[in-house]
């Protein structure tokens, strides 16, 4: 008899959230993107420690916001791109979308994110102009190896944190350690907008070509003494300045009601990843001994996860695992989208490759809950269920 139902996410809007949006609806506020949206850039870039943030309509969208602000900002000495086969579609879909030459790289056995030694060797042939990784489920990749192998060959980083809300390797907040990096706030993610997501940086060129294409190309949010710079640069008449188009940009524009949702998120961010990083320790001292079932390592920082992941001994490992979870009641999947590589999207236009740890996730690899309203003792009952099914 299953007695309660373990989910892998849990809406982080609670009734507060909603009590506090009722009432400030009744108000009559302003709801197209305005000053609560800028106010949840400062505070979220505030908290992570950069410079810039722009507030996007999903996390998806910040990484084609990301992508594409690299690629008209002269910053990229070409558009070769390196990616992580471990990954999402939407970590992929806009190299390929906008032009870019994508260049799969392996994943490594500790972290599942980017292999540094198959990075090196792609970045020694091919010289890519950028390098996009993801920390996989909110496990920090190899942050040291990497950086020194962006010292040494000079790419452009980008780093995909959308589901590592928190994690850090050694003192690093994720999302502070490349050129630029992404964030979702989707249902379920360490804090919710319903939709949404933020494009972060350091770069102030980049933050600022990051506005424009965000709202179809035109200055209107800039600065207003860059704004008129650029009037003046290419001889904008005063009337037609609101309406002119510096670039070919996107609406990826958020909300000031997504906002006021992620303003009242803000205030328990902390005890939302605080509670992340204990579950997920927790996953880890309780499945450390289980035969054939392995997990991803973070030897030198903290994760703080949207959902554990582990490794089954194989396929038909996996499904034994799974119907074992189901049949009490806790929900499992795939790891993220698995080996891209393998996705139809991929193999249709550059035909299938061969990476054994990444196939080795793409066939073995599940996920089970984490999230704010998760006890350790319901983290210990769902452990478990998968030794239960692996011994």
């Amino acid at each position: 008899m299953v007695n309660k139902r373990f989910v892998l996410a849990e809406d982080t809007i609670d009734k507060e959230d909603i009590k506090d949006l009722i009432s400030w609806l009744e108000g009559g506020p302003w709801l197209t993107q305005g000053s609560l949206v800028k106010e949840f850039e400062r505070q979220w870039a505030e908290w992570l420690g950069v410079r810039f943030s722009v507030a996007v309509n999903s996390g998806s969208s910040a990484n084609l916001l990301m992508y594409y602000g690299l690629l008209i900002s002269g910053k990229l000495k070409n558009n070769k791109v390196v990616l992580p086969a471990i990954s999402w579609a939407t970590t992929v879909a806009p190299a390929i979308q906008l032009g870019f030459e994508p260049i799969m790289c392996e994943a490594d056995s500790l972290t599942w994110g980017l292999d540094p030694d198959h990075l090196e060797e792609l970045v020694k042939t091919h010289d890519p102009g950028s390098v996009i990784l993801v920390h996989v489920q909110g496990m920090p990749c190899q942050m040291d190896r990497i950086l020194e192998l962006q010292s040494k060959y000079g790419f452009v980083l980008m780093e995909d944190c959308c589901g590592a809300h928190g994690s850090k390797f050694d003192d690093n907040l994720v999302g502070t350690m490349g050129d630029a990096s992404t964030f979702s706030f989707y249902f379920g993610h360490h804090i919710s907008t319903i939709e949404g997501g933020m494009v972060c940086t350091n770069d102030e060129q980049l933050a600022d070509l990051f506005l424009h294409i965000r709202s179809h190309g035109w200055a209107r949010e800039l600065a207003p003494e860059k704004a008129e710079s650029l009037a003046q640069e290419w001889g904008v008449i005063d009337f037609n300045r609101p309406f002119t188009f510096y670039y070919p940009g996107f609406n990826l524009r958020t909300t000031d009601l997504n906002a006021r949702i992620g303003l009242s998120q803000m205030a328990k961010l902390d005890q939302v990843v605080e509670t992340r990083v204990k579950n997920h320790k927790a996953y880890q001292d309780n499945l450390e001994s289980v035969p054939g079932v392995e997990f991803q390592r973070n030897p030198r920082g903290t994760t703080s996860s949207i959902s554990f992941a582990a490794l089954a001994s194989n396929s038909e490992h996996r499904e034994r695992i799974g119907r074992a979870l189901r049949e009490h009641g806790i929900e499992t999947r795939p790891v993220g989208g698995g080996n891209m590589s393998r996705q139809p999207f991929w193999v249709r236009q550059y035909g299938a490759q061969e990476f054994p740890m990444a196939d080795r996730v793409h066939q073995a690899g599940f996920q089970v809950p984490n999230h704010g309203y998760l006890t350790v003792a319901d983290v210990a009952f769902i452990c478990e269920v998968v030794k239960g099914a692996s011994t």
